[in-house]
Order: structure tokens, then sequence, then C-alpha cells
């Protein structure tokens, strides 16, 4: 478990058949946990779908935001492979499963907790669902991204070169990821539309439009409830600053 949260250079240089199993389930098992949590507010059977979806959403992620980040790694010169460039994502993804995983069972108990589908309040209790299991699932990807942040240094030829590829590393993972989310949607389960694994129009509007409607409904209505994700999103905002900037005020680690 140490070495998934403080991945060595072998993991990328010298990867065994298990250490990539291990980083696989731990992956699936985590988002999967998660995902059920999410969803049981809408139903059980929302949950189940979540369950599924969250693991296949992470896999469509890894697949198409591997290739690119191995590509930028040779134009930004953290002379990564595509195969490392795999690896070391699919590493940050199981350092962010193992968070989210772990929050699951205080996830599970917020929807318990939270005003059900069918009160007055629902469709304003859904939007600060949303909003804030967006900033826990962003604050474990971008944790789990970063912890690579000292492997890259290792890489690099320099620690600008180590501070490019993170930063292409988080842009390409917050955009894809967020994008695959609304084709993969619905996942917190709107209480005005029925239970789905999938909506009829996957492929209509995008994420981005979904979290300014559902940002303008909470100023529209004032709820204190709905309004505390939007200030905690701030706070992670400047949280993750601090961060990298501490991250790369370390010395620079030589290649083995």
């Amino acid at each position: 478990m140490r070495a998934l949260l403080n991945p060595p250079t072998t993991t990328l240089t010298r990867a065994s058949t298990s250490d990539l199993a291990r980083s696989i389930q731990v992956t699936v098992g985590g988002f999967a946990l998660y995902g059920y949590s999410v969803g049981f507010w809408r139903s059980p059977m929302m949950g189940a779908y979540v369950a599924i979806k969250m693991p296949l959403l992470i896999a469509c992620t890894l697949g198409c935001n591997g290739l690119l980040n191995g590509l930028l790694g040779s134009l930004l010169g953290s002379q990564l492979n595509f195969r490392q460039s795999l690896h070391a994502l699919l590493s940050a993804f199981a350092i962010s499963a193992l968070i989210l995983g772990s929050i699951a069972p205080i996830t599970f108990f917020l929807a318990l907790n939270a005003p059900p589908p069918d009160s007055a309040v629902a469709l304003s209790a859904h939007a600060g669902y949303l909003l804030f299991h967006t900033i826990m699932i962003a604050l474990a990807g971008l944790i789990g991204v970063t912890r690579l942040g000292k492997l890259l240094e290792t890489f690099s030829p320099s620690r600008a070169a180590a501070r490019a590829t993170l930063g292409a590393w988080i842009a390409g993972n917050a955009f894809l990821g967020a994008q695959f989310s609304w084709i993969f949607r619905p996942f917190f389960g709107s209480p005005d539309l029925k239970v789905a694994f999938l909506r009829p129009d996957p492929m209509h509007g995008s994420f981005y439009e979904s979290v300014w409607r559902s940002s303008g409904r909470i100023l529209a209505t004032f709820d204190a409830y709905a309004v505390l994700p939007s200030a905690l999103f701030l706070l992670l905002l400047a949280g993750l600053f601090v961060g990298i900037r501490k991250l790369f005020r370390t010395p620079n680690l030589q290649p083995p």
C-alpha cells in the first residue's frame, strides 16, 4: 500500500505484473465502492449502475489520456514513453481510488441524510449534491496526479519540464474525465428523471453546461446547504495552488 501512495522509480522502469494487477484492483474496487455511494441518493439501483460506470469511466479516461500524456511527455521533455505514461496515470488513478474508497462510508451516510429525491427541495439538494461530489472527485484526482510530481522530476531533465508535464496531465484528466462523465451520465440521478443506466441522448450538451446550470440554480435559491460546495471549491483551488508550489520547491531527484 505504501508503494501505491509513494510510487518509487521502479514503478515505471521495472513494473511487474503483480504491481499492475494490484493497481487495477485498487482502482476498480475504490471507484466502484465510491460510485455506489454516489448513486444511492437516487435509488439503490442507481447506486449499482454507478458502481459499474465509475470504473468504465476511468478505463476510457486512462486509455485516451494515457496516449495523450505519452505524446505530451515527448513534446515537453519528460522522457516518459507511452507505456510509462499509461502506468503512471494508472498509479495516479489508484491513489485517487484509495482516497474515494476510504470516504465512501461517509458519502453513503451523506446520501442517507440528504433531502430525498421526492422532497420539495430535491432540485436544490441535487445541485448541491452534484457540486459536492464533483469537488471530491476533482480533489482526489488532483492528489493522485500531484503525488507523481517527484516521480516526474526523476525522469525529467529539469523542474520546468516536470512542472509542464504535470500541468498537462492535470488538464487532460480534467477535460477528458469530465466529458466522459457526461457521456456516461447519469451518475447522481436527477430527481425529475427516471433511473436509467444511460441517458437516451448521451452526446447532447456537455459536462460544463451542467455545472454552470447547477451553480445558477444554487445562487437563485440561496440555499445554504447547496452553497457550501461552492465555498469548498474555492478553498480547493487555493489549497491546490499552495500544494503545487511546495511540491516543486523540493530538491530535484536524480535518475537511478
